[in-house]
């Protein structure tokens, strides 16, 4: 019988930042994983924004996939901006009530794609407990009625299913979560769900999600969010005191540790729309990645468009599909490229994606029917104004290509490897339990 599985998503953790704490007896938690696991660099998805990478990781799939474009994208088929969150203004801009009904319920219920199949669903179609704190890729079995008087639409989620104190499925006595956030609320209220779970041996699988280090490394930075990344810590402690100690945790659980993206640090910001303001196009741009849609009052073709930001140093990558293949334009040079049967088909100068998997995750996210024309990836140090005009200049952010934005730590404790990219999450996660992954898993491994 399968050992019981934890997930452990710390957002915006940095490998060099892990593979800090993975020695520093300051953070218990995770060096005591680090002594006992396997580490590796792992992938993310592209844009690397957290919805986007979050669904990545529910699902095994890219954007092409499971239908999640960006933080911020126009919805072509209600022609209406979807906004989950890019900042406070941001969420303003689009009309509040609407931007918390597309974060909290449309992103689950209509905006994930219906070919996609996320662990809480192929688990608990095999008859296993699913249990998932916070993490905003949700869908699930079960209906779930919201704990806040005001709000009266149901969520489909796992079994144990915890959002902020939104939803709560068991009553815990944890604290509220979403004040005080800069002191860790969110965590803190994690670690106590966390805690009830694992004293109760409530779940088979438990996403145990952490995004406090990046909502203080948007803030700071990503080299001064250490105070941040020892709250962190003491969430996933609190699950191995819990069981009863160190000991007891290894036998009765396995564990998965990774990041969602990376961060950088931002030094510019660059608004896409200057470029674009008498193109009647629709710009979303957010973090380190943007998207442009071309609209019924659009006379450029998309080549036309790119060519827009051939002297624009802020834009590292500009991607667009022409016929059957992607190409990649910087500085009027270009890349084409395709999938083969040997793997990929390419003309022009590889140079102008060197970042990892950045074939791959470039198509993928080009083929996202949700996606806009042009997909932009910022150069280093840059980061795009939301729509508000917002940024994290001085701060830290992540969205593009970039390594940096990119690269993520994964730690397997009681599993034979660490996965190699966030997708490999969920169908690792299915085989340990002796579940099928969906086909599209095998297609992507293949493919990669």
């Amino acid at each position: 019988m399968a050992k019981k599985l934890i997930l452990i998503v710390i957002d915006g953790l940095t490998p060099a930042a892990f593979e800090r704490a993975a020695e520093d007896d300051r953070t218990p938690a995770l060096k005591f994983l680090a002594e006992n696991g396997n580490y590796g660099r792992g992938i993310s998805t592209f844009p690397s924004l957290t919805p986007v990478c979050l669904s990545s990781i529910a699902t095994g799939a890219h954007p092409d996939v499971h239908r999640i474009p960006h933080l911020v994208w126009y919805h072509r088929g209600e022609r209406r901006i979807v906004e989950y969150g890019s900042s406070f203004a941001a969420v303003r801009a689009a009309g509040t009530r609407q931007a918390l009904l597309d974060a909290i319920f449309n992103m689950n219920e209509q905006h994930l794609g219906a070919e996609a199949v996320t662990v809480f669903e192929a688990l608990e179609d095999a008859g296993y407990t699913t249990a998932a704190i916070n993490f905003t890729c949700y869908r699930g079995r079960t209906r779930h009625v919201p704990a806040v008087a005001p709000v009266t639409r149901p969520a489909y989620g796992p079994k144990r299913f915890f959002f902020f104190n939104l939803f709560e499925s068991d009553v815990t006595g944890a604290p509220l979560a979403v004040f005080g956030r800069s002191v860790g609320s969110v965590d803190a209220y994690a670690a106590a769900v966390g805690r009830w779970l694992v004293t109760r041996d409530g779940f088979d699988f438990l996403v145990h999600y952490l995004p406090d280090y990046d909502f203080a490394s948007h803030l700071a930075g990503p080299g001064a969010a250490e105070e941040a990344l020892l709250r962190s810590d003491a969430a996933i402690w609190a699950l191995v005191e819990a069981s009863g100690g160190p000991d007891e945790f290894l036998e009765r659980y396995a564990v998965l540790l990774c990041a969602d993206h990376g961060q950088t640090r931002v030094e510019r910001a660059v608004r896409l729309e200057d470029r674009f303001a008498d193109a009647g196009v629709i710009v979303t741009a957010s973090n380190r990645a943007g998207m442009v849609y071309r609209t019924d009052a659009t006379r450029a073709d998309t080549r036309e468009l790119a060519a827009r930001l051939d002297s624009e140093q802020g834009a590292e990558a500009v991607l667009f599909l022409e016929g059957s293949e992607a190409i990649a334009r910087r500085a009027g040079e270009e890349l084409r490229f395709a999938p083969s049967a040997a793997g990929w088909e390419t003309s022009g100068d590889p140079a102008l994606l060197p970042q990892p998997a950045a074939l791959e995750r470039a198509w993928a996210a080009l083929r996202n029917p949700n996606a806009g024309d042009l997909l932009v990836s910022a150069a280093d140090g840059v980061e795009f104004a939301d729509l508000a005009g917002r940024s994290h200049l001085g701060g830290g952010s992540h969205g593009a290509l970039a390594a940096a934005d990119s690269e993520v730590p994964m730690l397997a404790v009681g599993l034979a490897a660490a996965p190699r990219s966030i997708t490999d999450l969920a169908p690792l996660a299915l085989q340990h339990f002796g579940v099928e992954p969906p086909a599209y898993t095998r297609r992507l491994a293949h493919a990669a």
